[in-house]
């Protein structure tokens, strides 16, 4: 059994009954990277490495054998976690467990994804039910993880809850209902423990602007905790880069708004999304904080702004204790760290 243990509370999360930041980031082929995968020693260099860059949980994909062209760092057909008959793989079902057992240890946590909308066709639907029970008891040691029934689909999304539940009442269990912008239908955001949608990004002239509005609006409505699961990113237009490309002042704007909505975030990037040898990917096909100056600056920031400060903050009424919101948002912030260079932009809304 995992020493942490993940619940919910109103709208926060809490690990081990506390207050608990959520900082995510995208790691969508960490089961399936041999660099990553070398050694246990390997691995736990690479999560303390997340970990001093103010990471503390991986969003990890089940799914990662896409036909071309999704062509990822890391796709094959084996790299998979099922059978065509919902059974797990024991080999990629272990590497998962060690990659979890890591993680507690350095009290991180993970948002694994059990189907990816990039594969197509999927598992018939018998067999999406065959593999939730079968990852709800399989990673039922692991309490310090939620589990995402799809990326971006909400395809019988209620049947694959409920067979989670029906294994593991307790799991925490989430979803992506769909591509940039879709928020889900009342019906599923009622369902689902915590919502994790991916707001909007191109449609948006600044997106680091509205999609913070849309987190915001879900706290709101529904009192639950609230993920930007998958925000704006650069990379390529092919699968949800913006046309424009982006600067990172842009990314640490959206997340500080986020965190002032007083909801979590996942850091997404383009570090996988393009075969290993492209200028883009790492060479070991890592997120590495380090490896362009543009993610450094997001980085940078992650690391020296590890939770809500106090003066962006706003108050949960749903909360027993109460948090107050000290200061505004209005003002300009012309460094973030020695090595953040680019302006960063006033920001000029307040918190809902």
């Amino acid at each position: 059994m995992s020493k942490n243990e993940l619940t919910v509370s109103g709208t926060r999360l809490l690990l081990n009954s506390a207050e608990s930041f959520h900082q995510g980031l995208s790691f969508f082929n960490a089961v399936y990277n041999p660099a990553f995968n070398r050694s246990a020693e390997t691995r736990d260099g690479w999560l303390a490495r997340f970990r001093a860059s103010g990471v503390n949980a991986l969003r990890i994909w089940c799914q990662w054998d896409f036909e071309p062209p999704r062509s990822f760092v890391d796709t094959a057909p084996e790299h998979t976690m099922y059978t065509d008959a919902g059974e797990s793989r024991e080999d990629s079902l272990r590497a998962l467990a060690e990659i979890l057992e890591a993680l507690d240890r350095r009290d991180m946590m993970a948002e694994v994804v059990l189907f990816s909308n990039e594969k197509q066709p999927n598992l018939p639907v018998p067999a999406m039910e065959a593999a939730c029970r079968r990852m709800a008891e399989a990673l039922a040691p692991h309490r310090h993880i939620l589990l995402q029934i799809w990326n971006e689909n909400s395809t019988e999304v209620r049947r694959c809850f409920e067979a989670v539940k029906s294994v593991d009442p307790d799991r925490i269990v989430t979803n992506s209902p769909g591509g940039a912008g879709v928020l889900a239908d009342d019906e599923q955001n009622r369902m689902l423990d915590v919502l994790t949608p991916h707001t909007v990004r191109r449609r948006a002239t600044e997106f680091w602007k509205e999609a913070p509005r849309q987190i915001a609006s879900l706290i709101e409505r529904y009192g639950k905790p609230v993920i930007d699961d998958e925000p704006a990113r650069t990379g390529t237009v092919n699968y949800g880069g913006i046309p424009a490309g982006t600067e990172s002042w842009q990314h640490v704007e959206q997340i500080r708004a986020v965190r002032a909505a007083g909801g979590y975030h996942v850091y997404h990037h383009d570090m996988f999304q393009y075969p290993h040898g492209h200028p883009a990917i790492p060479p070991h096909g890592i997120p590495d904080p380090d490896f362009s100056p543009f993610h450094a600056r997001v980085f940078a920031f992650l690391t020296e702004h590890r939770a809500w400060p106090t003066d962006v903050r706003s108050p949960d009424p749903r909360t027993p204790h109460e948090t107050r919101r000290i200061g505004g948002l209005r003002g300009t912030i012309r460094r973030i760290s020695p090595d953040f260079d680019e302006p960063v932009a006033d920001f000029d809304e307040d918190s809902p």
